[in-house]
């Protein structure tokens, strides 16, 4: 197998978008189209992968990080343009290079693969990924000759009747020689209304040079679709969600409503959980086995252990193990750890927070910036008092304690074990282990108050 490499084109402003976003930037299934493209080439252990940025390059680089090298076009002066800013870094390589669209978030690594495979079989200087069109209006027709090789591209503005009723259309990937590519590149011109160099303009240079130039034709025209606007980019979306949620019905997951489920590419669900309609599972997200997720609840980059159940409730960037209950209406926000067989029940609020096995707070709480022992009560209404109006404060309750209904706990402060705080008090001061700790007014009833 020869070297190979890629070149992702990621400089367009995506001035159909409409938008203050970079095109290549807006996200399918939460995730950038350029991250998709990306995802893909790595998948396949590519040697080099350049990505070539323009508008907004910072912010597409601030995305893909290290995962591959930049090369910047200043001009957008067309896509054979683009690819000439990779000179510096692959002109003289030996190789095989493949040429996609940063907004073709639905290409497969597999699909990939196998435009590399014909290439090499086809002993091809050139090969152009194609689909059959239902409808080709506007794209560039594959004309071949009679041994099935490519012809020549015809764009639809320049093509005949005959021509047009072609429906194998040009999906804009390419697979090239990659010291052909370049040299090809310098005698490539742009004359043409646009004045731009097109990248396309190198098919047919290596073919008047006697050059082997093949195609393959992928079945699914639906990996190839470019987004250009916002129509398109709802259309690459649905066909995303689609294509992800059946993969985990396949893999032993229920989805209930799976046009209202939403499971971000990155996830990963294990066996005879449940998901509900309305349920949101966005970045880099783990779900363990037999789980009840949804309806109508959010979990976002965290790890869900098996047999737990989360009920219209949001988990943001934190983990809860097994045969743990949250919900309904519970908000656990970033960086909270909730041990095993716990209960987060309707209304409670956990935020930077550690809950121990089997404890629970089953309603009307908010604790934060705490750290709860194992088999603790914490009742209705009990709040961990935090945050003094500039600063955030640690609250600590050790193993078997409870924890009375209103209770206000004044971080610092810590209650020991199996100690128990009574209901309606304020805690301002550490409670020893064992100890019941009362601190509120005793009542006083004024007979007669109403009369006078």
């Amino acid at each position: 197998m020869s070297n190979r490499f890629a070149v992702i084109l990621a400089a367009g402003q995506g001035t159909r978008m409409k938008s203050k976003l970079y095109k290549v930037l807006h996200p399918v299934n939460g995730k950038p189209m350029v991250q998709h493209v990306v995802d893909q080439v790595l998948a396949l252990g590519f040697d080099e992968t350049v990505t070539i940025v323009g508008h907004g390059a910072e912010v597409v680089q601030e995305q893909l990080g290290d995962q591959v090298k930049y090369a910047v076009q200043t001009e957008q002066l067309g896509t054979g343009h683009a690819v000439m800013q990779a000179e510096d870094i692959l002109a003289d390589k030996k190789g095989v290079t493949v040429v996609l669209c940063g907004d073709t978030p639905l290409l497969t690594s597999e699909t990939i693969e196998k435009l590399l495979a014909h290439h090499e079989q086809e002993g091809a200087k050139a090969s152009i990924l194609t689909a059959l069109a239902d409808d080709p209006m506007g794209y560039g027709r594959i004309v071949r000759n009679n041994e099935g090789l490519v012809e020549r591209i015809v764009e639809h503005k320049d093509a005949t009747e005959e021509e047009k009723n072609i429906q194998e259309i040009n999906t804009g990937t390419y697979c090239f020689d990659n010291e052909a590519l370049f040299a090809s590149l310098k005698n490539v011109g742009n004359d043409n209304a646009q004045g731009e160099y097109y990248l396309p303009d190198v098919i047919e240079i290596l073919q008047q040079q006697g050059e082997v130039i093949a195609a393959y034709q992928t079945p699914k025209f639906e990996e190839t679709l470019g987004v250009n606007d916002r129509v398109a980019l709802a259309q690459a979306e649905k066909i995303m969600k689609q294509r992800t949620n059946e993969h985990w019905m396949r893999q032993g997951v229920t989805l209930i409503d799976p046009d209202h489920t939403y499971i971000s590419t990155d996830a990963t669900i294990g066996q005879d959980t449940v998901i509900y309609p309305g349920t949101v599972i966005k970045g880099d997200v783990t779900i363990g086995s037999e789980c009840v997720i949804g309806p109508h609840s959010e979990i976002k980059d965290s790890k869900i252990g098996d047999r737990t159940t989360i009920r219209q409730s949001v988990v943001h960037d934190s983990e809860a193990g097994t045969d743990v209950a949250i919900g309904p209406f519970a908000h656990i926000r970033p960086k909270s750890e909730i041990g095993n067989e716990v209960r987060i029940g309707n209304f409670v609020e956990v935020k930077k927070s550690t809950l121990g096995n089997r404890s629970k707070a089953s309603h009307l709480s908010y604790i934060g910036d705490a750290e709860i022992g194992e088999d603790v009560n914490f009742s209705c209404g009990a709040v961990t008092v935090n945050y003094d109006g500039k600063n955030k404060f640690l609250t600590k309750i050790e193993d078997g304690a409870f924890v009375g209904c209103n209770a206000n706990l004044i971080a610092p402060v810590t209650v020991g074990k199996n100690a128990l705080v009574a209901a309606g008090s304020t805690i301002t001061d550490d409670v020893p282990g064992e100890a019941l700790s009362i601190a509120r007014a005793r009542q006083t009833n004024k007979e007669g108050y109403q009369k006078k």
